[in-house]
């Protein structure tokens, strides 16, 4: 659904940001993530799930681990949709270290904003507390991803279509994913009987 996808990119968010302040991320003792009810209860520690920071478990259950990714994303100061789940990526010793010192905790405040009825002031954000081993702590907070509508710089529609390109990447060849998209994006002129060409081809292995 939108909201978990909004709720991880705006920890991704984040993330990328602290890459840039922690100059080295062994200093690091603890990460506290303050959110919603959703995120701590669903995907976070609250879950009471171990396998949700268990390095052999499968891709599925790492996209419902909000400490995996935000532990990938604090190291790599980037997330990508194959590559992040990789095994040999979830292995690695650093990131496991780091994903074993991040914690959820529910915020009753993030929680009425997740549940905000007013899309402007609806909130998918949290709030990052690194504390490292000389005691010094760093504080991020973001109220909803970049890429929000309502976010610091939201996709504009030639980021959805290269989103497109690269999430069709190994799956489309480039003629028929670039032949799809001049197809949508000439849907007023698509008559009934060629609505056929909405169908993609999916390139053989």
């Amino acid at each position: 659904e939108y909201s978990a996808e909004y709720q991880a990119q705006a920890l991704i968010d984040i993330a990328k940001k602290l890459n840039k302040k922690i100059y080295n991320l062994n200093q690091i003792k603890k990460i506290d993530l303050h959110t919603s009810h959703h995120t701590h209860y669903v995907i976070g520690t609250g879950a009471n799930d171990p396998q949700k920071m268990d390095r052999k478990a499968n891709r599925e259950t790492l996209d419902h681990s909000i400490m995996y990714i935000f532990a990938v994303a604090l190291e790599d100061a980037d997330w990508h949709h194959v590559k992040s789940y990789t095994k040999k990526r979830a292995n690695r010793k650093s990131t496991i270290r780091l994903w074993k010192t991040i914690k959820t905790h529910e915020d009753k405040k993030w929680t009425k904003k997740y549940h905000e009825p007013d899309p402007k002031k609806k909130s998918f954000g949290a709030k990052v507390v690194v504390t490292l081993y000389n005691g010094k702590k760093i504080i991020e907070t973001l109220d909803r991803a970049d890429a929000h509508p309502y976010g610091a710089r939201p996709f504009k529609r030639e980021n959805y279509i290269n989103k497109f390109f690269v999430l069709t990447n190994e799956i489309l060849n480039k003629k028929e994913s670039s032949r799809f998209i001049k197809t949508v994006q000439s849907l007023k002129k698509i008559k009934s009987g060629q609505l056929y060409k909405l169908n993609i081809q999916v390139s053989k292995k």
